[in-house]
């Protein structure tokens, strides 16, 4: 049995500025006989959890052409290039022209860690970032042409754990980076 993963062969079908499709034949630690697969290769992308002074969450209300409609969501962005940004700076450029947020005066950006967003069939990973505390931007959001991004509120923990249990909050990534704050106690807790 061999100790590391040997791509034999790759066939590229597709390639555009945002991922590439290839047939790679890879021979795994467990499988001496090479595999075919179809990979989708994108680049990694980070998703934010802004969080207000007061423990609300800032979520993004965007249209999502692929599924055909809008939905709410933690903001996020691809990391473009492989050295001109790190993703702590994307992060801090996409909670600001997504949703017009920034880093309040002492305010933290805690990496989290990160996660594969669909390891059946792409290697796409997002790093998870907790932006806090958060203040609206004087400016407000810049915006990106290729967004539609319709709203940005800011919501409870408990109102989000509702929308999330009334399936109103349906993308990987938000899912994901909440499942992560929950998990680190890092969301705040209702006092009774």
């Amino acid at each position: 049995m061999q100790n590391s993963w040997e791509t034999v062969s790759s066939e590229r079908h597709f390639a555009n500025a945002h991922l590439e499709v290839v047939t790679d034949r890879v021979r795994t630690p467990a499988r001496s006989v090479p595999r075919a697969w179809t990979v989708v290769h994108r680049k990694a992308a980070v998703i934010i959890a802004p969080m207000t002074r007061d423990g609300k969450i800032v979520l993004i209300h965007q249209e999502r052409i692929p599924i055909r409609t809008a939905i709410w969501e933690m903001p996020s962005g691809q990391i473009d290039g492989p050295a001109q940004e790190t993703p702590e700076q994307v992060a801090l450029r996409e909670l600001r022209e997504e949703a017009g947020y920034e880093l309040a005066k002492n305010g933290e950006l805690i990496a989290l860690g990160h996660y594969f967003t669909s390891p059946g069939f792409t290697d796409e990973r997002g790093h998870f970032f907790l932006a806090h505390p958060v203040q609206k931007c004087k400016e407000g959001a810049a915006g990106d042409e290729g967004e539609s991004i319709l709203d940005c509120r800011e919501f409870s923990v408990e109102e989000i754990r509702r929308m999330i249990a009334e399936n109103k909050i349906r993308d990987a990534n938000t899912l994901s980076i909440w499942a992560r704050l929950w998990a680190r106690d890092l969301l705040p807790v209702k006092e009774c």
